[in-house]
């Protein structure tokens, strides 16, 4: 009777993965499909409002989306100038987050060492989050020059906020049974932050990261906008492309920013899910 159950599992056994494997397929399906629709919807209308609502005297407004490719992408000289903005837009970008990054983490490791740190510092993170940092920018010019010093300022100050604030909230969520065991234990403040804290507090901090990466690139081009000497970024291209009513170059340079923002937002969304997860799995082993 053992032989025949055996048997009988044996022939059973690769039914039971052929429908695993299948399932997969409309899981799959289902994630893509969704935005792929609404990315043809809003390609449909794009076209519409183009050639259906305006009319050829106002096309310039909203140009098509082939002719965008064709005059802002397609043309060489249009399409190196671009090329060379994304390169000075990115550096700020990804320089001024990973100074946010340092900055953040080091302040709310702070503050979340001493309950007097976070009454003394967390209120003027607030402060800082609040003012519009346009009423900063004369401040910045004046002190800074419009280069790329004040650029980069400018891309650190709007991503500071949400990593103070994430990975604070992280730190501190740690469970407080296992802070009392940790120091029943003798355990000391830096076995207790890097190996009970951070590790509560990773996918909180990575949400952080998120936030700030895409403000990061916000911070680029509003720092672009505002201090329009050196090298032009993306946003010095857009304001020219604006001023000039060159709005194919224009809108494609809008889509080389926003692009950029969803590359730096993914790459950090992808290295939160590498890192929590084998931090997480090596403590469950």
């Amino acid at each position: 009777m053992s032989v025949m159950q055996a048997a009988s599992d044996a022939v059973a056994a690769p039914a039971t993965t052929a429908p695993a494997g299948r399932r997969r397929r409309p899981r799959l399906l289902w994630r893509v499909l969704p935005p792929v629709g609404v990315f043809a919807l809003i390609i449909g209308a794009w076209y519409y409002i183009s050639y259906g609502v305006l009319s050829q005297s106002r096309r310039f407004l909203l140009p098509p989306p082939d002719q965008i490719i064709e005059v802002g992408f397609g043309d060489p000289k249009n399409f190196d100038a671009l090329m060379r903005g994304l390169g000075l837009t990115t550096e700020v970008a990804l320089l001024g987050l990973a100074i946010a990054i340092v900055v953040g983490v080091g302040a709310a490791v702070l503050m979340s060492q001493a309950k007097w740190l976070e009454l003394s510092l967390y209120p003027w993170a607030v402060i800082l989050q609040t003012i519009p940092i346009l009423a900063l920018v004369p401040l910045i010019a004046l002190w800074l020059g419009f280069g790329f010093e004040s650029r980069l300022l400018v891309c650190v100050l709007i991503a500071l906020f949400p990593i103070i604030a994430n990975t604070l909230f992280g730190l501190q969520s740690a469970d407080a049974g296992m802070r009392d065991l940790f120091r029943l234990h003798g355990a000391g403040r830096a076995t207790v932050l890097f190996k009970l804290m951070f590790p509560a507090g990773l996918p909180a901090m990575f949400a952080g990261f998120r936030i700030s990466a895409g403000l990061s690139v916000i911070g680029a081009l509003v720092g672009d906008l505002f201090f329009k000497q050196g090298k032009p970024g993306l946003g010095i291209l857009i304001d020219v492309y604006r001023s000039r009513l060159q709005t194919e170059q224009m809108y494609a340079a809008v889509i080389l920013a926003s692009l950029l923002g969803i590359a730096v937002f993914v790459f950090f969304g992808w290295l939160g899910r590498q890192v929590v997860g084998k931090w997480y799995q090596a403590g469950r082993g």
